[in-house]
This record gives C-alpha cells, sequence and structure tokens, in this order.
C-alpha cells in the first residue's frame, strides 16, 4: 500500500529512529523551542504520534536568556539528536550549541521522565552512539574548533561519559562540504558509515562507508551519493541527514530530511520535515536508497502499513480545558512559569506579557505550534483589555526574530486598537490598525502556498481583513535559521512587563 511523504509535515529535522521489538521510536532537532527534543511513536513507520519530549527541565535545556551567557537566534539551541536502545534503557545523544555542547539522557520509558544531562568532553556537533556486539561503545560526530572538517570518533562510556579512547579522524567524506550527521552500524561482518554532504540547503546528500574495523579505513560505497535529489525537478529536495532501521519483518528503511520548495527562486517555509524511504541491497552488500537514489513522495509502504491514520485533517481544536497544554505546544526559549496559566480562568489560556516582544532574543511570552499544512486556516478567540499604551496580545506566524507578522490586539493613545504589522530583517511596519470596542474578538490566520491572510471577526459578525503577507519573506532563503514557520499565541508589555492578563478561548488549526 502506498503512502505519501512526509510522514511528519512541518519543522521536523533531523530525524533519528531505532526500534524496539516491534515499536519505532524517532526524535528530532527542537533548536531554540522548549520542551526540548519530540518523541515519536509508531507500529507502521508512516503513522507518527508524538508521546513526549526528552528535554522538559531547564536544568535539561538551558536556552538563551539574559542570566545565561546572552541572546540567541533560531541558529542554536539543540541540534541533531540520535535516539538508541539498549538492554532494557533509552540512550539519547545530541548538542545544546549554546550551553555546554555535547551530553547524554537516559530513560527507561521513551516518554520519559529522562535523566539530568551527563555533559561529554567531546568536541564538535552532530553525536551519535553505536553499541557493538562486543560491549564496546563508540561515539561519532563531527570536527570541531582547528581540527579538520570530517567524522571523528572514540570509544566510550555511555553511562559516565567517559572517552576511553583517543579521537581519531575516520573519514573525510567523498568531498562535499559539511561532512556531518554520522550513524556507525555494524551489519553482518560490515561497519557502515552513514554520514551528510553538501550543506543543509539545495546540495544536501547522503553518502556511505564502509569497513571491517570500526576505525577504518573506510572504504567509500561506489554509488556514492546514494540519495540526492540535488539538480532534479523532483518535488522533495535537501534530501540528507538519514538514519537507517531494520524493521520487524526484516526490510530496510531509512528517515531523512527533505524540504518541499515553492515558486522560482525557490524557497521553503514550513521547515525541514521528515520524510521515509526504503532500501534493499546490492549483491556486493551496498545500501541502494529509494528509487536509483532519488527521493519521491508517493511510495510504497511496509509490509505492515495498513493506511494512515490519525492525521491532523479538518479541525484540530485546543479548548484549554486540560491542565497541562498538549504536547504540539512549544514556548520559545525557557519559558517564565508566571507568564502561563491554564487555571486562572478556567477553559483559558492566560498569558502575561514580559517586556520584550517578537524581536526580542530573551525570555518572552510565546507559546506556538508548527504549521504543518502548505493551505490551513487557525483561529484565537481572545479576552484583552490592555490597560496602557503598548501592551498587545494576538497572533502571530513566526520564523525567527527577524521574520514574523502578526496580527494583534493593543492600546494606543487610550484607544484599544486591533493592528496587522510585519517584520522582514531590519525592516518593521504596522500596515493598518482599527479601533475595536471593549469585549472578545476572534482573531484568524488564512494561509496558502504563496500568501498569509490576517483578519478578526467581532460579536460574530463578517470577517474583516486587515492585512497579507508573503510566505517568501518568511522562508529560510530569506529570514535564515534552520527552523521552520510556526503559529504562535503571544503577549507582551513592549518594555514593560504587563498587568494586563490576555486571555485565550481556544484555539483551531483547520486544514480543509
Amino acid at each position: 500500500m502506498k503512502f505519501s511523504n512526509p510522514v511528519l509535515s512541518g519543522c521536523y529535522p533531523d530525524p533519528s529512529i531505532c526500534r524496539v521489538g516491534n515499536d519505532y521510536y524517532l526524535v528530532n532537532s527542537s533548536f531554540n523551542y522548549y520542551p526540548g527534543i519530540p518523541i515519536f511513536h509508531s507500529s507502521d513507520l508512516v503513522n507518527w504520534t508524538q508521546i513526549g519530549h526528552v528535554l522538559t527541565r531547564e536544568s535539561q535545556l538551558p536556552l538563551g536568556t539574559k542570566t545565561s551567557g546572552g541572546g540567541a537566534f533560531s541558529f542554536t539551541g539543540i541540534y541533531a539528536p540520535t535516539l538508541r536502545y539498549r538492554g532494557g534503557r533509552f540512550y539519547l545523544i545530541t548538542t545544546n550549541v549554546q550551553h555546554g555542547g555535547n551530553f547524554i539522557v537516559t530513560a527507561d520509558r521513551p516518554e520519559g521522565p529522562w535523566s539530568e544531562p551527563v555533559w561529554l568532553e567531546w568536541g564538535g556537533i552532530d553525536p551519535s552512539l553505536m553499541f557493538d556486539e562486543d560491549g564496546k561503545v563508540y561515539v561519532t560526530g563531527t570536527g570541531g574548533g582547528d581540527e579538520l572538517p570530517g567524522i571523528y570518533q572514540a570509544e566510550m562510556d555511555p553511562d559516565t561519559g567517559a572517552i576511553l579512547t583517543e579521537r581519531r579522524l575516520i573519514w573525510e567524506g567523498t568531498g562535499g562540504s559539511y561532512p556531518e550527521g554520522p550513524h556507525l552500524y555494524r551489519i553482518a561482518d560490515w561497519y557502515y558509515l552513514l554520514i551528510a554532504e553538501g550543506g543543509t540547503e539545495f546540495g544536501h546528500m547522503v553518502t556511505i562507508a564502509r569497513s571491517k574495523e570500526p576505525y577504518g579505513p573506510f572504504q567509500s560505497c561506489p554509488s556514492n551519493p546514494i540519495l540526492s535529489n540535488r539538480s532534479t525537478g523532483l518535488p522533495i529536495q535537501a534530501t540528507g541527514h538519514a538514519d537507517f532501521v531494520e524493521a520487524h519483518d526484516g526490510s530496510w528503511w531509512a528517515v531523512y530530511l527533505g524540504i518541499r520548495p515553492l515558486g522560482y527562486p525557490f524557497y521553503h517555509h514550513l521547515g525541514r520535515e521528515t520524510f521515509l524511504i526504503q532500501i534493499t541491497w546490492s549483491d556486493d552488500g551496498w545500501p541502494v536508497i529509494g528509487y536509483d537514489g532519488k527521493a519521491q513522495l508517493e511510495i510504497e509502504g511496509p509490509s505492515f502499513y495498513e493506511g494512515s491514520l490519525g492525521k491532523c485533517e479538518g479541525i484540530c481544536r485546543d479548548d484549554f480545558n486540560s491542565e497541562s497544554l498538549n504536547l504540539h505546544w512549544n514556548y520559545l526559549r525557557n519559558p517564565v512559569p508566571e507568564a502561563y496559566s491554564l487555571t486562572r480562568r478556567p477553559g483559558w489560556l492566560t498569558l502575561l506579557g514580559m517586556e520584550q516582544g517578537l524581536d526580542g532574543t530573551e525570555r518572552q511570552t510565546f507559546v506556538g505550534q508548527r504549521q504543518r499544512h502548505l493551505e490551513c486556516k487557525v483561529s484565537a478567540l481572545l479576552d484583552f483589555e490592555p490597560t496602557r499604551d503598548g501592551e498587545e496580545a494576538g497572533l502571530t506566524i513566526y520564523m525567527n526574530e527577524k521574520g514574523h507578522y502578526e496580527i494583534a490586539v493593543t492600546r494606543i493613545d487610550g484607544v484599544k486598537t486591533v493592528l496587522f504589522r510585519r517584520r522582514i530583517g531590519s525592516l518593521w511596519k504596522v500596515e493598518r490598525e482599527e479601533t475595536i470596542p471593549v469585549g472578545s474578538i476572534l482573531l484568524s490566520i488564512a494561509a496558502d502556498a504563496t500568501t498569509y491572510v490576517f483578519a478578526f471577526t467581532l460579536n460574530g459578525k463578517e470577517e474583516t481583513e486587515l492585512g497579507r503577507g508573503e510566505c517568501f519573506y518568511l522562508s529560510s532563503e530569506v529570514a535564515g535559521g534552520f527552523t521552520g514557520v510556526y503559529v504562535g499565541l503571544y503577549a507582551s508589555g513592549n518594555g514593560i512587563p504587563s498587568d494586563s492578563p490576555a486571555q485565550f478561548d481556544y484555539f483551531d488549526y483547520r486544514t480543509n
């Protein structure tokens, strides 16, 4: 039975996968969003359900704040985790590029709780673990500092974090830029070293080498790159950063990141997404990925795949009736707990604005979720009566500090106002303002592949369009960074912490 990629749409880059029996678990990079590293479960490799986050405490995930070392941008935070299972325990290794470098956390259950970090004396990024048959454990990662570009490796103790042998350069790749994202596997009599090269943009590719020994010398596959859609017109591009898994029926699969570019020049704004692809093996023992090394949107699924289940189609609604937010919500950096409440007004999410707005690089009052569909509409009912000029709250389409649009309620010269504003790089402009009465307001953002439309509704009357913004300006190609677009609820005092509660009754994410 065929299925349509991606298996995780929206900003879910750098996938890593492991199997435990007939169950599969997958994690992704989370950068400056909190909680960190979403973790998913599947029984068929196609349908994935989020079961938690790996990093759920600030002690595990310090991000950019004034008290912990300066500002932050969407290039920082958590990079490229690797998930593995051994002896009844889950191990996850990753990099916090802003605070502390590489570390390991462990858990008995994938949904957690996960341990405090064990910090490593290990440079570079993109660390990976391989548990060998003889009991040795290898850490593999990229070069760092003044080292030559390439893949480095040593033996280690994953429980204490001790590096047990010298750090050795084991492969420089095939000549592409930025050799990274390594995974070492032992399959039959060979050690296979899988990496990404070419940068994580349109030249991205997957290459592989093998050796009879864990440190090499590694022989490059004669068919490298074994996965790349570069210089083609295929709808998936920037394919790379893959991880292999042997399924419980004996078939082999890989998860990898890719993008779905639009227009020309190409742009993408949903972020790097997670795709699935089949692997076969040549007679001489090399993996053959996809269709002659190319990735397609629609492919034949595993033998045990029986159809798509439970994907968000129609309306996905949050009524804020629980004691905690659903797992698909994230804060931007470490949240200040006092700024968020689900109990102050039961059935509503209450936000208190921090002094910084969406342009800031410190703690802000923001909670959002990934935009997962090119065509969708989000809406939220807001009850907010600002008591001084400058206080605001509303709905934002947010790529990063230098790329976002918002529709918000504020107070200007003592008058309650709804506005539409755009931030594009150093350019900032309020496009339109409308005076509104006391009472709740329904804010909405409708998206298609090229445009966001911002509108509001008062007292159940006809919707009023307030402005439009191009998706292109929130793309990675324009705004930069490694993330994708989020839709968020936010509040700000714009220079002074706000005392006026912004209360959201519900949030709808509609796909048709």
